[in-house]
């Protein structure tokens, strides 16, 4: 028979294990110590803000697709300008041609890409096609159409490159003379020479026989001779000597015509038939010694 000791309750072993588990040295025992006892799960709201999801948890882009659609178009279209400005910028630009004066080479309407890398980094060649501005005044004054309510849109494909910028005058022209070069015309077929060599241009217009329009210059340093392939029917550095000779500053020039953009048909590289400008022998270093070589009558 077990001892029972006066006055003080009978202990068993059941609540002496339980006890034992809740007794804790200086304080009282954490429930979640409790041997075999697990915690209840929290509520779904708890749980969402423990991963800080949404409640049900979706994303928000989940819940929205519409959002996140609209966010990955306007990324798109960010991305598309910027590019389309920086090639504009540094690489090519568009341009309208609106005149018959480099038949067959360009067609009236064509829209062409320019290389903005010629004259610089990349020097002119004899045969280059170039857009210049016209600084000498060889188009007639134009009047400013009154913008329309839809203006804006043109004002920002034109800021992109999409369509040719037509605020400022620019003419098309060859390039047949460089700086120092010695241009003459015209033998007995009305063909022009270089430094004393007959050019025979295939690029003209075949459809007339040019005009034998006599000049003699030598090119100034800086500067270019100019004519269009359809001869017949270009104003060129031919019809303006008496300004600036009828030589374009170099520094005027935006660059080469190096693609025909459109009509689709009409899609094809602008060839500058080096071949015709083959055999034309290096200027006289006299011509090229002074960076105002005169020019002649």
């Amino acid at each position: 028979m077990p001892d029972i000791t006066p006055g003080k309750p009978e202990r068993h072993e059941d609540e002496a294990e339980v006890l034992g588990a809740q007794s804790v040295p200086g304080g009282e025992a954490d429930p979640d110590d409790v041997p075999g006892r697990t915690e209840p799960a929290p509520p779904p709201s708890r749980r969402a803000a423990r991963r800080g999801t949404a409640p049900d948890g979706e994303s928000a882009g989940q819940r929205s697709p519409f959002l996140s659609w609209l966010r990955e178009i306007a990324t798109v279209v960010v991305i598309a300008v910027v590019l389309s400005f920086l090639i504009k910028t540094f690489l090519f630009r568009a341009f309208y041609i609106p005149s018959e004066s480099m038949v067959n080479t360009l067609d009236v309407n064509d829209r062409i890409f320019v290389n903005l890398l010629v004259p610089q980094p990349f020097a002119l060649q004899h045969g280059d096609v170039v857009v210049f501005k016209d600084s000498q005044g060889w188009l007639p004054a134009t009047q400013k159409a009154t913008p329309g309510p839809f203006s804006w849109v043109q004002d920002a494909l034109v800021f992109v490159g999409l369509l040719p910028d037509e605020t400022n005058q620019h003419l098309v022209k060859r390039v047949i003379g460089l700086p120092g070069d010695h241009v003459t015309c015209c033998d007995s077929s009305a063909r022009v020479s270089i430094n004393g060599t007959v050019l025979n241009e295939t690029y003209i217009n075949p459809a007339q026989v040019p005009e034998a329009k006599p000049f003699d210059v030598v090119v100034p340093q800086g500067k270019i001779w100019v004519m269009g392939d359809n001869r017949n029917n270009s104003a060129d550095s031919r019809e303006h000597t008496a300004v600036n000779g009828g030589f374009i500053n170099i520094s005027d020039v935006e660059g080469k015509a190096t693609v025909i953009a459109w009509p689709i048909n009409r899609w094809q590289i602008i060839d500058n038939h080096s071949d015709v400008f083959r055999d034309v022998p290096a200027p006289s270093p006299q011509n090229t010694s002074s960076p105002t070589a005169p020019a002649g009558k």
